[in-house]
C-alpha cells in the first residue's frame, strides 16, 4: 500500500482529502503544523508522496520542501490559494513535482496523486508517463516539463523504445530485444543508433546526463530503465 503524508492546517480540507485518498486505497498520515512536519522530514522519509499546503503555521510548505529535498527525492505536490505563475514557478524551483491551486477539483487532485505515485495514467489526451519532472504523451509523441512547456517531439521509434522501457521498468533489456521490438525484419541498424537514442533520453530526462538516474547502460548486455 502506498503511503502519503498530507500537511494541511485547514481541518475540514485535511479530513476531506485524507478520506478520499484512503477510499482510493492509500495510507495517509496527516499533520496540521509545519514545525511538527519539519521534525518528521529532518530524518529518513518513508512516504511515496508528500502533499504540502504552502501557508502553514510556524514553517511554510516552501521551507518544508527545502528540508525534504535535503533528504529525499520523494514526489512533492503543493496545495495553495496562491495561483500566480510566479508562485507556481517558485514552488517548482524548490524541487516540487506539481502545484495545485485552491479551490481545486477533487478528481484533479486524485489524478495528480496517481501520476506522481505510479508515474503513469491514461488520460483523455492519451497514455502518459512521468519520468522525474517530465511527462511523456505516447499519443502525441510530446514530452513536457512540470510547467507544461513542450520540450521535444519524439520520432515513432523513440516512443516505441520508451514504451519498451516502461513495460520492462527495473529489468535489463538486451540489445537484441530492442532490435527485434523496434526493427523486426527491417534492416538492422548499427548498435550506435540505440546508443544515440539513450543519449537523447538522458539529455531530456536526467538531472545529470553523465550520472544517469533513470537510463542505465549494462555493459555487454543492454540497458535498464528504473524509476526513483
Amino acid at each position: 500500500m502506498h503511503r502519503i503524508c498530507l500537511v494541511e492546517d485547514e481541518q475540514s480540507l485535511r479530513e476531506m482529502i485524507a478520506l478520499n485518498l484512503e477510499l482510493e486505497g492509500y495510507a495517509v498520515d496527516t499533520y496540521a503544523d509545519g514545525a511538527q512536519a519539519q521534525q518528521l522530514f529532518a530524518g529518513p522519509i518513508h512516504f511515496d508522496l508528500v502533499i504540502l499546503d504552502v501557508m502553514l503555521p510556524h514553517v511554510s510548505g516552501f521551507d518544508l520542501c527545502k528540508t525534504i529535498r535535503q533528504n529525499s527525492a520523494v514526489p512533492v505536490l503543493f496545495l495553495s490559494a496562491k495561483g500566480t505563475t510566479a508562485d507556481r514557478v517558485a514552488g517548482l524551483k524548490l524541487g516540487a513535482n506539481d502545484y495545485l491551486v485552491k479551490p481545486f477539483d477533487l478528481e484533479e487532485l486524485l489524478l495528480k496523486v496517481q501520476i506522481l505515485i505510479n508515474g503513469s495514467v491514461l488520460t483523455e489526451a492519451g497514455s502518459s508517463y512521468q519520468i522525474g519532472d517530465r511527462v511523456v504523451n505516447f499519443t502525441t509523441f510530446e514530452v513536457r516539463n512540470a510547467s507544461g512547456a513542450l520540450l521535444h517531439t519524439f520520432t515513432k521509434r523513440e516512443v516505441q523504445l520508451l514504451e519498451l522501457f516502461v513495460e520492462k521498468v527495473g529489468k535489463v533489456i538486451s540489445r537484441n530485444e530492442i532490435l527485434d521490438r523496434l526493427w523486426g525484419s527491417e534492416q538492422i541498424p548499427t548498435s550506435r543508433t540505440i546508443d544515440n537514442y539513450i543519449l537523447n533520453f538522458r539529455k531530456l530526462f536526467e538531472p545529470d546526463p553523465k550520472s544517469p538516474r533513470y537510463f542505465h547502460s549494462i555493459r555487454g548486455v543492454g540497458y535498464k530503465f528504473v524509476k526513483d
